[in-house]
């Protein structure tokens, strides 16, 4: 079918969804939950094959998925609207109506988690959604996903998968019967996803790049830092856009530092990249940022598509490894030698996704962290962390618009509409 074709089923399938009892809604979006729970080695099974995920970090996508409709269940029954104060004799009051239709443009590297996150509380509140999966993880990232919503009791029609490239995606940001985009990917497409739907005054909301910061302070715990670090940059490959981007050390624990983030880079197995592509891009960003003057440490080489992880010293603040998103297991590691500084070097970057301070003076962390733009703040912890309850987006170019997750739902996929009720004519 053509995109105009999947949009008019959807838009005729909504208005059916729309009115559907809220408690039948929401039981439809609880077993589906349920699902993601029971098929959990299937699902993983998919992501490890499609979306080239370790196992664990497979499972543990599933388990985000599975909270994101367990929490969107709690949506359908939240108040739909206030009665309002007015001068004249009438009632007055707003209510929280369905958008529609909702298109949803998902990546590949959490492809089912990143999708449901916005599908699930997008279909508990009575719209329907066209899902466009990243070509690379149509199965997992599209098809999957709605069997699991059809074999949970959704009505036919309301959840669509299309499938295709940036055309496909384009041809749904512009269509007229949808309303709002929620798209997750890169900076650079995510301003021609904001450019389009502006131009069609759309609403969009943007979750995008990130080179986050992880800041460890003189007073942290050396052995705790160089842990959540590694996590931070080694995660799923460093193919996370919370992924720890760039880590800034006081100078009093930066040899220390490298050297034994060096030996975890060692000891890591080599995971694969999702395609070519992408790991020539990371190749030539590590060797381009050693030519800028950075020290290799470990890694900085692969076989086939794994890469090893790897560790580069004194990244000066110039270098590509400090001013991009790597998408890759790289821990670029530069030193600073007070707060301040620490601060200048954070709030160096076009990003402002994550942030995570180590130190044992929280209070101190906290301080710091305030002066740092960031959409989510960790302290004593790495930057990696979702959570389906919790409103979630960056600020910067690492996102636009209105957040999804949590309350912020209500938001992302209602529209608010005033009325006025008289008594009589």
């Amino acid at each position: 079918m053509t995109v105009h074709e999947i949009t008019a089923q959807a838009a005729a399938a909504q208005r059916a969804w729309a009115v559907t009892p809220f408690t039948e809604r929401a039981a439809v979006l609880r077993r589906a939950g349920d699902l993601f729970v029971e098929r959990a080695d299937v699902l993983a099974d998919a992501l490890i094959r499609e979306a080239v995920s370790t196992p664990a970090k497979a499972h543990f996508e599933v388990g985000l998925a599975a909270q994101d409709c367990h929490e969107a269940a709690v949506l359908p029954s939240h108040a739909a609207g206030e009665v309002l104060a007015g001068e004249e004799d009438r009632l007055s009051f707003y209510e929280r109506v369905p958008v529609g239709v909702v298109g949803v443009i998902a990546p590949y590297n959490a492809p089912i988690e990143l999708a449901v996150r916005s599908v699930a509380p997008a279909l508990a509140l009575g719209n329907a959604v066209v899902l466009k999966p990243d070509p690379r993880t149509s199965t997992a990232g599209g098809d999957i996903i709605a069997a699991i919503f059809a074999e949970a009791g959704l009505p036919g029609g309301v959840l669509h998968v299309l499938k295709g490239g940036a055309t496909k995606g384009a041809e749904l940001v512009a269509d007229p019967r949808v309303s709002v985009i929620c798209f997750t990917g890169s900076t650079s497409s995510g301003r021609q996803v904001a450019e389009l739907a502006a131009r069609h005054l759309k609403r969009v909301h943007l979750e995008l790049g990130g080179n986050s910061a992880l800041i460890v302070l003189d007073d942290a715990d050396l052995e705790k830092a160089v842990e959540a670090g590694a996590f931070g940059s080694f995660f799923h490959q460093g193919q996370v856009c919370m992924a720890v981007g760039r880590h800034l050390v006081h100078k009093s624990l930066y040899d220390r530092y490298i050297t034994m983030l060096g030996a975890v880079a060692d000891r890591t197995p080599a995971g694969p990249i999702i395609d070519e592509r992408q790991l020539a891009r990371i190749h030539e960003i590590v060797t381009t940022s050693v030519h800028a003057g950075a020290r290799l440490i470990a890694g900085g080489g692969h076989t086939g598509l794994h890469y090893r992880p790897t560790v580069l010293a004194d990244v000066p603040p110039h270098a590509p490894a400090f001013t991009q998103e790597i998408f890759g297991p790289v821990a670029p590691v530069t030193p600073f030698g007070d707060d301040d500084e620490a601060v200048k070097l954070a709030c160096d970057t076009d990003y402002g996704l994550s942030l995570g301070v180590l130190t044992r003076d929280v209070m101190r962390g906290l301080a710091l962290a305030k002066r740092i733009p960031a959409g989510m703040v960790h302290i004593n912890d790495q930057t990696i962390d979702a959570a389906a309850h919790v409103p979630f987006g960056g600020v910067k170019s690492s996102g636009a618009g209105s957040r999804v997750g949590g309350s912020a739902n209500l938001d992302a996929f209602t529209e608010t509409r005033w009325v006025t009720v008289r008594g009589g004519q």
